[in-house]
């Protein structure tokens, strides 16, 4: 079984050593912007208030409530996972380093799985998915144009989180594609979870 879990291993390396090397100094900047959490703060703000306005102070509430413990949920499981693989980050690994793995970010701790993969799905099923679900209960006819939007933007930089994660050198594909799975997953789970408080507890 182990001999198996390297060839994952050297594969994984491979194929992320090829997607990585589709990068140039011109997106260098690109996969950065998209890396940095701190410069998402204002959507983040957008997203609470959109929430409020479009659903109600009550239900805006529970799908943010779910939306924080979607967060909550993939940073402690990623961190959970990530001591127990203990996988080295491709920057600290000296084939990727000497096959030409392009680093843009410092950084320790250990790869498997990204939590930042995770936490960008988990934000955007937690949120969209509550959305929809709640405007449902609420006798929402049919999907607003204003969510389909909503969801297209959403899914599109959770997408762009997750790939920069790869570019910037700190993760592997297959820890990208993982935290993308854990993160979907629990985002589904607690929009359900944020809809059935809602329709037990609003009138």
């Amino acid at each position: 079984m182990e001999g198996f879990w390297q060839e994952i291993h050297k594969a994984d390396q491979l194929v992320t050593l090829e997607i990585n090397s589709w990068d140039s100094h011109i997106t260098d900047p690109i996969w950065q912007f998209f890396s940095d959490k701190l410069v998402w703060a204002p959507m983040y703000a957008a997203i609470i208030a959109l929430l409020v306005w479009k659903l109600g102070w009550k239900r805006g509430l529970l799908v943010l409530a779910g939306a924080l413990l979607t967060f909550g949920f993939c940073d402690q499981f990623s961190n959970i996972v990530k001591h127990a693989v203990e996988r080295i980050r491709p920057l600290h690994d000296e084939f990727m380093v000497s096959n030409g793995l392009n680093i843009l970010e410092k950084g320790g701790g250990f790869s498997f799985f990204s939590a930042h993969s995770a936490n960008s799905f988990g934000l955007a099923f937690s949120t969209f998915l509550g959305m929809k679900l709640c405007l449902r209960d609420g006798g929402s006819v049919c999907t607003p144009k204003w969510l389909k939007a909503y969801g297209i933007w959403m899914f599109f930089w959770a997408a762009m989180v997750a790939v920069s994660r790869i570019f910037v050198g700190k993760h592997y594909l297959g820890d990208v594609i993982v935290g993308i799975i854990a993160g979907s997953l629990a985002g589904i789970a607690f929009a359900y979870l944020a809809s059935f408080i809602a329709r037990k507890t609003i009138r």
